[in-house]
């Protein structure tokens, strides 16, 4: 029987999963990867070219009656109804090959016990990495030691390895005990701190100070620390090519001057109302600078055509197109966002902060300017702008909102003053640690053997 590595992971993580699959397969090609989910089709064929790399789809659960609707608690709940189906997969493995290690997203937490009872070793993967890992470690001691929600506290807590944090900018499901999320997020941390091992979507030179706090093991007070393993940056592969044509936004990318252009794009969640958007032509249009940005309908409008084609003239302000066409391209909906990233005229991205988003514009060189909307993105802002420095935030109003005179101050300060051209330099230094951590004797690749060796020992 053949040692095999089994990987599992709920949908919203599932393409972070697999480039975690691709990773390991393409340093260690003879160890077979197999990975459990529920996404059928696109999860399949990203790994069809990759021989040792197999995917199992567990059969869909059925939904008890009066099932939540939350759409986080949901992330919980999903693989829970499924155990009964991965305890079968995982069984059905084990009769072929022997389960070295089974690496879980959170959002799979519920799996721990189905493992765990089959004298499985169960690892976490946590694509936030190493920063997102510390308060994720540390939250039972929060829960335990705070009396108060933080959603209440409006004041900074501090956690080992990492900047002071104020209450409101934790995630949403760590703001309140009442809330179903908090507890499966509680859940998830104390099944971590009892984990075989921690796989982060990180890399040692980006996360110094979160990295030492985890190997001297001070986010989990009076207790040993798994292992945890930073074998980043991992992002996902993109394609600026729709059936062999390549996208229109890249072909006016190269007739931009180098290092001119200002990238706007939030992720498949990142929606905006219509006064926001007309906000934000607003300020790119007054910063002067040249801009390319993708728009998607606001709220409402997303189970219509509309989410997939947004009426430009009806959602920005009359005359815009018209009046920046020499500086500006509009994307409908989608853009390649990795490839604009590349591209050598791009000179800044104002991001929604999800991680990968974060670890594409670093490893790529591309400086940031924050603007979270959810998850924890208000989190990771702390992260880029007070910790690495490798962003400019923008300020909100007290419900979120960002005005045009604020956008335009941020690109003006990315693109034209001395601290714009200091988060360049800083940046840039950060895209060369990347290249280096997957390199030969790279951290991240140092960190991928001692997992393996680790888990052959097993």
């Amino acid at each position: 029987m053949e040692d095999t590595i089994v990987l599992y992971a709920s949908a919203m993580h599932m393409n972070s999963m697999l480039v975690l699959a691709k990773f390991i397969s393409k340093h260690y090609p003879s160890t077979p990867v197999v990975i459990l989910g529920s996404v059928a089709d696109s999860a399949a064929a990203s790994i069809a070219t990759v021989p040792s790399i197999t995917y199992h789809c567990l059969p869909p659960p059925v939904r008890p009656p009066n099932f939540t609707t939350d759409p986080i608690e949901l992330l919980f709940e999903i693989p829970r109804l499924n155990n009964p189906g991965l305890s079968d997969a995982l069984q059905e493995v084990s009769r072929k090959s022997r389960i070295k290690a089974f690496v879980i997203d959170f959002f799979c937490n519920s799996a721990f016990d189905v493992s765990t009872a089959l004298n499985i070793p169960t690892y976490f993967y946590v694509s936030s990495g190493a920063f997102g890992l510390c308060p994720f470690l540390y939250f039972p001691t929060i829960d335990e030691t705070v009396p108060a929600d933080l959603g209440e506290l409006n004041d900074f807590v501090q956690i080992p390895g990492c900047p002071p944090i104020y209450s409101s900018d934790f995630a949403r499901i760590m703001l309140y005990r009442q809330n179903n999320s908090y507890k499966h997020f509680v859940d998830t941390a104390r099944n971590m701190r009892k984990s075989t091992g921690i796989i982060a979507n990180g890399f040692d030179a980006l996360e110094v100070r979160a990295k030492e706090a985890l190997t001297n093991g001070l986010c989990i007070p009076n207790a040993p620390t798994p292992p945890v393993y930073l074998v980043g940056p991992l992002v996902h592969e993109t394609n600026s090519k729709n059936g062999g044509v390549e996208h229109a936004c890249v072909k006016w990318l190269d007739s931009q001057p180098s290092k001119s252009v200002v990238f706007l794009c939030f992720g498949r969640w990142g929606l905006f109302s219509a006064e926001q958007l007309k906000e934000m032509a607003l300020g790119l249009e007054n910063s002067g600078h040249r801009f390319l940005w993708c728009v998607r309908s606001p709220p409402g409008k997303q189970n219509s055509a509309a989410a997939e084609e947004p009426d430009l003239e009806e959602l920005l302000p009359k005359g815009f197109l018209e009046r920046t066409k020499d500086k500006g391209f509009v994307i409908k909906s989608w853009a390649p966002q990795k490839e604009v990233l590349r591209h050598d005229s791009v000179a800044g991205f104002v991001t929604h902060c999800g991680r990968s988003s974060i670890l594409e514009a670093v490893s790529l060189g591309v400086p940031m300017i924050t603007w979270p909307l959810y998850a924890e993105q208000r989190m990771n802002r702390v992260f880029m702008v007070e910790e690495i420095k490798v962003a400019l935030p923008l300020e909100e109003t007290a419900d979120g909102f960002v005005t045009a005179v604020e956008l335009e101050k941020r690109v003006r300060e990315l693109m034209d003053s001395k601290t714009g051209r200091a988060v360049r330099q800083r940046v840039a230094e950060m895209k060369s640690s990347a290249a280096a951590a997957v390199l030969e004797n790279g951290s991240s690749l140092v960190a991928l053997e001692k997992f393996m060796v680790a888990v052959t020992r097993v």
